[in-house]
């Protein structure tokens, strides 16, 4: 009897969304999708956004939308890869960290998020298209 596939839920906020520039790294890897606003803000590092889950966004009660992912042991390497996680405890661009839905909380998993806002200017949006959309911006391809 073959084991059953092991599958990760992502809340993605920013290029991996459909129609980003990223989408295709976790495209392929895709079982499940479902809306979803996690806790934390969103600053504008130029072609992509960071989720910071700072006190500042504590303070403020901030969330952020997106999508809430399911994907295969590969599709979490690709999208490891892609946001330069190598692991727990390691030095890292994005880490890699538990969260909760906040207004549906059976949807929890994993989220790409910096430890602080690293100088870059905050986007008051809660989601990083209509960010774009405002600021008639072009995301990096």
């Amino acid at each position: 009897m073959p084991m059953p596939e092991k599958t990760f839920a992502v809340f993605i906020y920013g290029s991996l969304l459909p129609g980003h520039g990223n989408h295709h790294v976790a495209a392929p890897y895709i079982r499940l999708t479902q809306p979803g606003v996690i806790a934390g803000r969103l600053v504008d590092y130029g072609p992509y956004p960071a989720l910071v889950r700072d006190a500042e966004a504590q303070a403020k009660g901030a969330s952020v939308c997106g999508l809430w992912i399911t994907v295969d042991e590969r599709g979490l390497r690709e999208m490891d890869e892609l946001e330069q996680f190598v692991g727990i405890e390691e030095e890292n661009d994005y880490d890699r960290v538990w969260a909760e839905d906040l207004e549906a909380s059976e949807y929890r998993g994993w989220v790409y998020v910096w430890e602080s806002p690293r100088g870059c200017p905050a986007i008051e949006e809660t989601y990083w298209p209509d960010y774009l959309a405002r600021r008639g911006k072009k995301e990096y391809e």
